[in-house]
């Protein structure tokens, strides 16, 4: 008996924008762009918001629009038979409500316990587990009283807009991003596996090499006085507060933003994170894998986390795997965060790399530093 993966969706902006185009914005070229990461484009939304493109994946996910992402059987399910919705996002289109909490209320699943997780590029990881251990901590009350809500069928959604966190002025950052929506349903079952074991980790990014700290436009009314004065004369007038310039300095970004960089833009030292993502990369597929019993010998697919493409190569090469065994989609759509591994799944299912009966493991690692991979039966 296991949580198993029985609809999948993904969501993507309409504008393609190609290396050659961001050329425009930053020196850089499509030989540059494509030769140290493996992107070629990126989607970046205009219109579309975060939840515009989670609702495009959950539909597809749930079998409403008839268009599947290829999984054999896939059922259309009704609004009500979904009893939980986990959406994971750095990006949500607004704080209060959430984005989970938007979708349940878009999509009309009036039964579904909503909520949010940010857990950066590894969010989908993370919301799977997080999804799988109450499904099954659920199962105790199924046919009898008990203190815990009942979970049967979920939607998890990793959805982001990193253009908007993304400074289009610096080569080293901007290449890498896009926007974008992944979503899968997953259904306890007493008869299937499903989920065999996970893994999630964190260690501390004691450097800050991957960082965006939040910026807030609303006028303060207080100093360490109290209320202050010119605010209470003015209430239009902005008033600084003081407690951004700590944050500044936790995070290592006071001298860019005294420069004038945006504050509210991801900077990254992209040596420091390619060490730590290569290994922590590898070191999740063997820690689900000794979690699960397994080897690498009963794995069909690892699908992982698109944040660049000899990242997937180092990590291929310390497995002793040739990259026939990973799903690679980062050519046209980049790192979309949390949306990675969901719309990198569709993928595989889509192009018919997935039957029923394998096992597949779904790994990412991101800011926190976290990590994380699920391994799963189809």
């Amino acid at each position: 008996m296991g949580c198993c993966i029985v609809g999948c969706g993904k969501g993507l902006p309409a504008l393609d924008v190609t290396n050659d185009e961001l050329a425009q914005l930053v020196e850089t070229s499509d030989e540059w762009i494509s030769s140290r990461t493996g992107i070629r484009s990126r989607r970046i939304s205009v219109e579309e918001t975060s939840l515009d493109l989670a609702e495009v994946a959950a539909r597809q996910a749930l079998g409403w629009d008839g268009e599947g992402a290829g999984i054999q059987g896939q059922p259309a399910f009704a609004a009500e038979d979904i009893d939980l919705v986990v959406f994971s996002t750095l990006t949500p289109d607004a704080l209060l409500p959430s984005s989970a909490a938007l979708l349940r209320r878009r999509l009309g699943l009036t039964n579904a316990v909503s909520f949010d997780l940010n857990a950066a590029c590894s969010g989908f990881v993370y919301s799977l587990s997080v999804t799988e251990a109450l499904m099954a901590a659920s199962q105790a009350n199924v046919g009898g009283a008990g203190g815990r809500n009942h979970y049967h069928r979920a939607l998890v959604v990793g959805a982001e807009r990193l253009s908007r966190i993304t400074n289009w002025s610096d080569r080293n950052t901007c290449v890498l991003f896009g926007d974008g929506a992944g979503a899968v349903v997953v259904e306890w079952r007493d008869d299937a596996p499903g989920i065999i074991s996970s893994y999630i980790h964190n260690d501390d990014d004691t450097t800050n090499s991957l960082v965006c700290p939040a910026a807030f436009d609303s006028s303060f009314a207080f100093d360490e006085q109290g209320v202050n004065a010119a605010f209470a004369q003015d209430p239009a007038l902005l008033l600084a507060d003081a407690s951004l310039a700590r944050v500044d300095e936790e995070l290592g970004v006071a001298e860019g933003v005294a420069a004038g960089e945006p504050r509210q833009a991801i900077r990254m030292d992209g040596q420091k994170v390619f060490k730590f993502a290569g290994n922590a990369l590898t070191n999740a597929v063997l820690e689900v894998l000794e979690r699960a019993g397994l080897t690498l010998d009963d794995i069909a697919l690892i699908v992982p986390h698109q944040a660049n493409e000899r990242i997937i190569k180092f990590a291929a090469k310390k497995l002793g795997l040739g990259l026939e065994k990973f799903q690679i989609s980062i050519a046209h759509r980049g790192n979309s965060s949390a949306a990675c591994v969901p719309m990198t799944l569709c993928d595989a299912y889509e192009s018919g790399k997935i039957a029923p009966g394998d096992k597949v493991i779904m790994v990412a690692f991101g800011a926190g530093l976290t990590s994380g991979a699920v391994l799963y039966e189809a």
